[in-house]
């Protein structure tokens, strides 16, 4: 019997990033519905919950003091201010899930990925522009791809070609015979 996960390549950190209004969210949200094995996590904010959202998975609720700590410990791949509040990504789930082989995407604004660059080098940074704007020459040095957001679906279908093997679904065992 044989495995179709032997010569699977080790899962990577892919960060999706662009300028505010760029749709990273939105189009990181319908890149995992259509790779499932691809996991996001949860940001960390020290704004109040909001009806709908729900602790650990919308988003980890801290108070001040608890993100200050996490902070301290170097738990935050990266964080930054946003008005009076502030959100950061967990470091420990995010290596777990690596540790794991589990094809990580990270949609982060242009700052934060420049981050996680630096934390992490073999991250791979994907740069999400509106249709016809070029890429600032600065920015487009520092990632792997650029996509032009202009039809969702097809930005989908370009993101999950580009990530290729890297978001395959989990082995299964394969029995010939």
């Amino acid at each position: 019997m044989s495995t179709d996960g032997e010569t699977r390549p080790a899962a990577r950190l892919t960060v999706l990033t662009g300028p505010s209004g760029s749709g990273r969210d939105g189009v990181a949200a319908l890149v995992r519905a259509r790779s499932p094995a691809v996991w996001t996590p949860a940001p960390a904010t020290t704004r109040p919950r909001r009806d709908h959202e729900v602790d650990g998975v919308d988003r980890v609720f801290l108070t001040p003091a608890e993100f200050d700590r996490l902070i301290a410990v170097g738990g935050l791949l990266e964080w930054s201010r946003a008005g009076p509040h502030r959100r950061g990504t967990p470091y420990d789930p995010l290596r777990s899930r690596l540790a794991a082989g589990d094809p990580v995407l990270l949609p982060l604004d242009l700052a934060g990925a420049l981050l996680v660059r630096a934390a992490v080098p073999d991250a791979r940074l994907i740069l999400l522009h509106p249709p016809g704007d070029m890429p600032d020459p600065v920015m487009a040095g520092h990632v792997e791809h650029t996509v032009a957001h202009d039809l969702t679906e097809r930005v989908v279908d370009k993101l999950v070609g580009l990530f290729g093997s890297s978001f395959l679904a989990p082995a299964r065992p394969r029995v010939r015979g």
